[in-house]
């Protein structure tokens, strides 16, 4: 009889992570991760512009508020930027519902950025998923 010493095989994690690149300095941001070769990340691009989004390098698009700007983009309001969030919110987290933390990054000068982001943020806490804002302040969710 034999004993047994090994040590048990540990599970693999893979914490699912997403970065969301919110507006046109946001997808700037996404594609500059995706020519860094970045691993392991699942990358979405969102944006009212249509034009910016087929020049984006990642291959998840959300089009935001397509009957509100008709793929013409925000128009520097963040007001603008916030209703497209808001008609594409379903599009949205149907891409982020698995995502065990999530990244937004957004320039906060626009229309789309500064206006669908915080939408976005909210959304995916009232989901209670792991937000990092642009400080990188971990915001966790109770229940």
């Amino acid at each position: 009889m034999s004993i047994d010493l090994s040590l048990p095989e540990l599970p693999v994690l893979h914490p699912r992570i997403t970065v969301v690149g919110v507006g046109g300095a946001g997808g700037n941001a996404v594609n500059n991760m995706i020519q860094s070769n970045l691993q392991g990340v699942n990358f979405v691009v969102a944006n009212t512009d249509a034009q910016a989004l087929e020049k984006s390098l990642c291959d998840k698009k959300i089009q935001l508020g397509i009957n509100l700007t008709k793929g013409l983009g925000a128009g520097a309001l963040p007001d603008v930027g916030k209703g497209a969030a808001e008609e594409s919110i379903d599009e949205i987290m149907e891409h982020i519902k698995d995502s065990h933390m999530l990244f937004i990054t957004a320039g906060m000068g626009g229309g789309t950025g500064t206006g669908a982001a915080p939408v976005i943020a909210k959304a995916a806490r009232e989901a209670r998923a792991v937000v990092k804002d642009k400080g990188a302040k971990e915001k966790k969710i109770l229940t």
